[in-house]
């Protein structure tokens, strides 16, 4: 088989894996492709497309690629587990620090302080995910990534000791600050593991790698009710004979959290930048070099003209044909590239798509209490023995999690490949809307006649959650931009997620009791439903990514 007939057919241009400046291969675009090591435009050209073929058609698993996804699923796994491990702490928070109130207040944090350690993660992921994100694509995605995991295991050990420090500086006031600062640790892994990751594999994997990766997310919400159950275990008989004893229990919960990010950790500081990204920094710092040589010598050239004839050989000197040929070819901006309509729309579509998933998903799994509660399956908060009712509260959550959520994301990792990302997700985002409706609107009916019927309809949309846009969400965004800012609009479309999440636990939620205890949950769940159609509609401006390289979907 003829390579040449293939490659071009590819509108793009890359450098060899090896190129730097110094060795000769300088190129910009199609029309203007150079060399100063004596191979000619046409074989360097050739040369180029041959490896990035070789590159993006290798399928071969090797220990290079099991070490980095072990890395990245290891993160996932980390950070789901210190984001949804605040709801059993904080109904733990309630025994050690409100034990001692009255009435309906016993054993329950207020609901300022709840919703404020809920959304803390949140509030620093959105930071993150913007700030390091945009870091990765100026100075390295694996340098920026390291940093992120050392954050998160720093702000991770502070958050287990944190205490009342002086006073009006409570528990929860510096719980709140040290899980922000965790958060911009944890929003640093979703645009730097999607583009590694996505970088890293070939077009016929990349696809289910990045969804492999994501879905150990699953295993680390299954893993800290686990965790809770094994702590509240060894400590039963103190807990029993005294409530305080669980001041252990949440601290020791929380620090648990960092061991994942502290195995992984040497691994993330020896691992290297993909050989596109590679290219790409080499072709920036070499276009810099050319524009700056070329504006060197139309400098010089003025200042050789007659004084009194400036303004005329200005106009001259820069549109000569010396010039013309010293310019490098045009590199755009991130500005001018999202300038233009049909880049800008998939930019809003990934962005808008996670945002309304986000109300939804965040709004449900960070207050999981309500669902378990709804169930039954919580117990009596004032009846029941401590440690009795944290370990059936965790029993609760592990079941809806093991039910739906973890099967949908490897349902994904199986399928993504040959339904397509686009189609999973407008598949996803238009079953939950249809799920939300049916429970939203008949959330007392359904919940009166079967508790088990209620279940199998959460549960489901939990499946269609992750066999559904919450993966997609990720995936997508790690594929339709340019290699130069692939990270940066990443980090966007995912913070955009997280400030759903935000309007999620700190608007919407708020409103759970009003008339009663849970009584506005059914019309949260019609809300939920509307966001589901805003998802499904702004997922059509997002293109299909099945089957294209990443220098085809986005046209370098």
């Amino acid at each position: 088989m003829s390579l040449v007939p293939e490659i071009e057919a590819r509108p793009w241009v890359l450098q060899a894996p090896s190129a730097t400046p110094e060795s000769g291969f300088i190129f910009k675009d199609d029309e203007s492709v150079k060399t100063t090591n004596g191979m000619d435009g046409d074989e360097s050209f050739l040369q180029r497309q041959y490896e990035l073929a070789q590159l993006d058609q290798s399928q071969r698993v090797n220990w290079e690629m099991i070490k980095k996804l072990t890395v990245c699923g290891v993160a996932f796994l980390n950070d789901a587990y210190d984001m949804f491990a605040i709801n059993i702490v904080a109904m733990i928070l309630g025994f050690v620090y409100y034990n001692d109130a009255e009435g309906a207040d016993q054993n329950t944090v207020p609901k300022k302080w709840d919703t404020l350690i809920k959304i803390a993660v949140q509030i620093g992921c959105l930071l993150g995910q913007l700030v390091l994100g945009r870091l990765g694509d100026k100075v390295g995605r694996t340098t920026i990534y390291s940093a992120s995991l050392m954050i998160a295991i720093i702000t991770t050990i502070a958050s287990a000791f944190s205490s009342s420090m002086v006073k009006g500086f409570n528990v929860f006031i510096v719980l709140f600050i040290w899980r922000v600062l965790l958060g911009i640790g944890i929003g640093g892994d979703y645009p730097l593991t999607a583009t590694i990751v996505s970088e890293y594999c070939s077009t016929a994997n990349r696809g289910k790698l990045m969804a492999g990766v994501f879905a150990w997310q699953g295993f680390g919400n299954v893993l800290a009710p686990i965790v809770s159950i094994i702590v509240t275990v060894c400590f039963m008989s103190k807990i029993d004979a005294d409530v305080l004893y669980l001041d252990y229990v949440w601290r020791i919960i929380i620090g648990v959290g960092c061991i994942p990010g502290v195995a992984t950790l040497y691994w993330r500081l020896t691992m290297a930048d993909s050989v596109r990204f590679q290219n790409i920094s080499a072709n920036t710092r070499a276009s810099s070099m050319e524009s700056t040589r070329a504006d060197e010598e139309k400098l010089l050239a003025t200042e050789t003209r007659n004084t009194n004839s400036l303004s005329e050989s200005n106009n001259e000197v820069a549109h000569s044909p010396l010039m013309e040929n010293s310019r490098p070819g045009h590199t755009k901006t991130f500005s001018q590239h999202f300038s233009e309509w049909r880049h800008l729309k998939v930019l809003l579509g990934t962005s808008i798509a996670w945002f309304a998933l986000d109300v939804a998903f965040y709004g449900i799994n960070l207050n999981s209490a309500v669902v378990i509660d709804a169930i039954g399956f919580a117990g009596n908060l004032y009846q029941d023995k401590p440690s009795h009712f944290i370990i059936r509260n965790c029993v609760g959550n592990i079941i809806i999690n093991i039910l739906g959520s973890v099967p949908g994301y490897w349902i994904t990792v199986f399928t993504i490949e040959r339904l397509g990302r686009k189609t999973i997700q407008l598949m996803g985002f238009g079953v939950l809307a249809v799920l939300y409706v049916i429970l939203g609107f008949a959330y007392n009916q359904i919940l009166a006649k079967s508790t088990g019927a209620f279940i199998f309809l959460f549960s489901l949309a939990q499946l269609f959650q992750n066999f559904g846009p919450n993966v997609t969400t990720f995936v997508i965004p790690g594929e339709v931009f340019p290699t130069r800012f692939r990270s940066t609009a990443h980090g966007i479309s995912a913070a955009s997620g997280k400030l759903g999440a935000i309007v999620a636990q700190g608007g919407f939620l708020q409103l759970t009791n009003i008339g009663g205890h849970n009584a506005w949950i059914d019309h949260l769940l019609q809300v939920f439903a509307l966001f589901m159609c805003i998802g499904f509609l702004a997922t059509l401006w997002i293109p299909e990514t099945k089957g294209k390289s990443l220098e085809e979907i986005s046209e370098e």
